[in-house]
């Protein structure tokens, strides 16, 4: 490969780093400006501080860059403002990953590269995994956190006297997100995390306390091998935290901190406002934000987000499989703490264009590098040829720069001599000079580095569940396009399209071949892209009226429903009678953007309906300001007496799963508080939605829990699990519900439901009340549960004249759901309780009916509609061919629609 020769590469020996005598390659040309608050003079054309002998008259300055400067007129967010981060400024040219909340961003690639070595708060990354701890100026120097478990000294101490008591420094640091690159395992195939891409990483100068000096003063006990760290981000499982080694934390080497500043400011409230945990070297998930606690301890932390979070799974393990595997994911060999050597590519920029007509003979391609646990980087390496040859590449390492500080030298109020340390935390630059004609010839630009371990990026994928870690050559296609080359990044994140990636296996390529999709000789050719279902149209082209939020908000009452579904707005008004999930299903959504709700759980004709209750499109703005309805109480908002909200997701934690038949498990869930109500009526139903293991897409489902009305704190949901065979297709819902772990959390809503027992024979059926004298159930499998919250209701009130009838098929004995319930209630209610089962497929033992709930068996048990004032109630819920063929039997033998509800 005939290229450039590269410049030296800088590489000073571990042992005399601090007598540098020269500077190492300026990095990017665009890091131009640098600030800092002594006002030191810098030249704008190095983007270096200057020095004594560069102005023999100038006093003595430092070498080292200082931050760019940050943009000064950054405000809260429109996206922002109904959030709980509805308190915290944001540069809106940060790419959301994760929707609108939690924040968790990265900036455009070339803008990151192009600030140079540091970042401004403006642009460094941010990952929270919820509401971000809002801390005023005035709170921070009384904040407290503690040192405490295996120690001879506990430790409460607040930031003021951190600051006063210990001596600070300031290291510059990058921080890198394990999940950096994740949106080239997603287009291979969809882990469980989201999709950042090549930008999840930042530099910043850090200032603090050497976590060191502190657990030294707390004195650890003999036997105590980690440390702990917990914030104050408080998440639905738990605050978040996790651990390192102790002789990690003590080692000066390593340069764990307690930074209190990031580039000489107080730190940003997404970036751990007013203290956090810095931890050189190692993903930013062990740098803990907003930290409280620090827990000296035998074992590694227990933590749900240090369990399941930040591990790279064995590649065999599927989605599916891992959520059911709580011994894996509580193995320590697979917890992530070094990085891994990685590389990208920056320049050309992804769709740069590239003229032949220029004048200019080669182009500088240009990226940057980064390795873990304190090793440096000792080459990259630039392929044009698929690795078939390789050129060097010139290194910068401005880190370098920090070195040649003098003993004793301050910045920002902390030391900033590094000379004695060996470690390398930083990110360098790579670039390289590649004549036009060679990319002219090429197909692509690949790059791979190599620490100083002789670790190496590997040419394929190591894919794993959670999809972190991801560091293959980085891949830059080369489009020839008339008279200029089009470059092409391998993907773009969130949900941004574009990439060769995307392009290659939408056309039906592998991208696992090892050859980046691209068809070898021998292959069959790919198969025509599937083609894509069908769309339900859901508008009227009729209608052409724009809606604003305002009109929007005053339809979210029970009269006059409005609501949205992909920005188009309806009118459930007409339709709230004759819903078949009841009013409250169209009610709880009015004023909202119901979009995911109501696109998860409808069916096609259902879809097809909304065209008749389409009335405009919500603006564009309104649209952008529209909350997705997760509205989320204030830090100290006083708990709820009432855990279900009609119009608000709400979370409970996952406690405990029971199976009480093969394939039916109680699901145990803990609601917010002891003393906290579920607030569910007698034969109402909630929704349950949790996200799809391999999709991230969300599932909702109706259920009726078993709990008792008055049960507090805890709530039971009885769910029959119908798994893959080979013939057909599981459950969604109750597949992924079964592979959630212990301590995981799913959200709520409700109550929804057209049927409501008020007791003793009154009831309300689409808001109507009407008498009872006598229901007639009727259910199958796990159809039992809203019959067995009516059948309980009635049968605990002594005074309660209505009798029940109850038809309860199944397949065999052992299907049979709450069966000692449904038994016991017999004792003593048998003069208003007949309770039938039938089995399709029962054993030569069984005594009872058999075959299926048909036309003779219901005339034989149920007889004849008892008169004609409505006295009789069927109510039914079971598989779809069991309700459909209760329907016509009951139609036939005389009875009303009105006297039937089915759940």
């Amino acid at each position: 490969m005939e290229v450039s020769k590269p410049r030296s590469l800088s590489l000073p020996s571990r042992a005399r780093r601090s007598e540098l005598q020269s500077l190492p390659p300026t990095p990017p040309d665009t890091d131009k400006e640098y600030t800092d608050s002594s006002s030191e003079p810098t030249d704008t054309e190095s983007g270096i501080s200057w020095s004594q002998h560069d102005r023999p008259n100038a006093p003595i300055l430092p070498l080292y860059h200082l931050p760019p400067k940050y943009k000064p007129d950054n405000t809260v967010l429109v996206e922002d403002l109904k959030t709980p981060d509805n308190h915290v400024t944001r540069d809106p040219r940060l790419i959301r990953l994760t929707g609108i909340h939690p924040f968790n961003v990265e900036a455009p690639l070339s803008d990151l590269y192009d600030e140079g070595f540091l970042t401004t708060k403006d642009l460094h990354y941010v990952r929270n995994h919820g509401a971000v701890p809002k801390v005023e100026d005035s709170e921070m120097m009384d904040w407290d956190f503690t040192i405490e478990g295996m120690v001879d000294n506990p430790i409460r101490m607040s930031l003021a006297q951190l600051i006063q008591n210990y001596d600070q420094h300031t290291y510059p640091i990058t921080l890198v997100c394990a999940g950096n690159r994740r949106k080239e395992q997603n287009i291979v195939r969809k882990t469980k995390g989201f999709s950042w891409g090549a930008a999840g990483l930042s530099t910043a100068l850090w200032t603090g306390v050497a976590i060191g000096d502190l657990i030294r003063a707390a004195r650890p006990q003999r036997g105590a091998r980690f440390v702990c760290f917990e914030g104050a981000d408080k998440l639905p499982n738990g605050y978040y935290g996790t651990s390192i080694k102790l002789s990690w934390a003590t080692d000066a080497e390593r340069g764990v901190m307690l930074a209190h500043k990031m580039n000489g400011e107080t730190l940003p409230p997404d970036h751990g406002k007013p203290l956090r945990v810095v931890i050189p070297g190692q993903i930013g998930g062990r740098s803990v934000k907003w930290l409280k606690r620090i827990i000296v301890t035998k074992e590694p932390s227990d933590n749900w987000y240090h369990i399941y979070d930040n591990r790279v799974l064995p590649t065999m393990i599927d989605p599916e499989a891992s959520a059911d595997l709580p011994d894996t994911w509580k193995d320590e060999r697979y917890a992530i703490y070094d990085l891994n050597t990685n590389s990208a590519t920056c320049y050309p920029a992804h769709n740069e264009e590239l003229s032949l007509h220029q004048s200019e003979h080669a182009y500088n391609v240009r990226g940057y590098a980064y390795a873990g646990g304190g090793k440096r980087i000792t080459r990259v390496e630039i392929t044009l040829d698929k690795g078939k040859t390789w050129a060097l590449a010139n290194i910068s390492y401005p880190e370098d720069q920090y070195r040649l500080a003098s003993e004793g030298e301050t910045l920002y109020g902390g030391r900033i001599d590094i000379s004695w340390r060996e470690s390398s935390f930083c990110w360098c630059f790579w670039d390289l000079d590649v004549p036009i004609p060679r990319l002219q010839a090429a197909d692509d630009i690949m790059v791979r580095a190599m620490d100083e371990a002789m670790m190496v990026q590997p040419r394929d994928m190591y894919w794993s569940v959670l999809g972190m870690m991801n560091n293959p050559w980085f891949r830059v296609v080369i489009h020839k396009e008339g008279h200029k080359l089009r470059f092409e990044h391998p993907t773009q994140p969130a949900l941004m399209p574009g990439g060769w990636m995307e392009r290659v296996k939408k056309a039906g390529g592998n991208l696992t071949n090892g050859y980046w999709g691209e068809q070898l000789a021998g292959e069959a050719e790919a198969a025509e892209p599937v083609q894509p279902a069908k769309e339900i149209c859901m508008t009227n082209n009729k209608v052409n009226r724009t809606i604003t939020l305002e009109e929007l908000k005053s339809h979210d009452g029970e009269t006059e429903p409005w609501f949205v579904v992909n920005g188009e707005v309806y009118d459930g008004t007409g339709f709230l009678e004759g819903h078949p999930g009841g009013p409250t299903s169209i009610t709880g959504a009015a004023g909202q953007d119901a979009s995911e709700e109501f696109l998860a759980i409808h069916s096609e004709n259902a879809k097809a309906m909304l065209v008749d209750y389409h009335i405009g499109t919500l603006d564009a703005t309104s649209q952008s300001r529209l909350s997705d309805g997760e509205t989320a109480a204030p830090e100290d908002a006083p708990p709820r007496d009432v855990f279900l909200q009609h119009k608000v997701w709400t979370k409970a934690i996952l406690s405990a799963k029971t199976s009480v038949s093969p394939d039916a498990k109680i699901f145990t869930f803990t609601l917010e508080h002891a003393e906290q109500a579920v607030g569910l009526p007698i034969g109402q139903h909630l929704m349950m939605r949790l996200r799809d293991p391999v999709t991230r897409e969300a599932i909702l489902r109706a259920y009726t829990p078993i709990s008792t009305n008055g049960t507090k704190g805890k709530l039971d949901v009885l769910v029959k699990v119908y798994r893959d065979t080979p013939t057909q297709k599981g459950g969604r819902m109750t597949q992924a519900l079964d592979s959630l772990p212990l301590g995981h959390f799913v959200d709520f809503k409700g109550p929804h439901g057209k049927f409501e027992y008020l007791g003793r024979g009154l009831c309300t059926v689409s808001g109507r009340e009407r008498r009872v004298r006598r229901f007639v159930m009727v259910c199958g499998g796990s159809g039992i549960t809203p019959i067995f919250a009516v059948l309980r209701a009635v049968l605990a009130d002594r005074e309660d004249p209505t009798s029940c009838v109850v038809l309860d098929g199944n397949r065999t004995e052992e299907d049979i759901l709450c069966k000692a319930e449904l038994d016991a209630m017999l004792v003593g209610n048998e003069h208003r309780y007949r309770l039938n089962y039938i089995l399709s497929r029962p054993s030569s033992a069984w005594a009872g009916a058999r075959g299926r709930i048909d036309k003779e068996l219901i005339a034989r048990e149920v007889g004849s509609c008892d008169g004609a004032d409505g006295a009789d109630v069927v109510l039914v819920c079971g598989p779809k061919p069991l309700e459909e063929s209760v329907l016509s039997i009951f139609t036939e033998a005389g009875w009303k629609k009105d006297d039937m509800v089915f759940f």
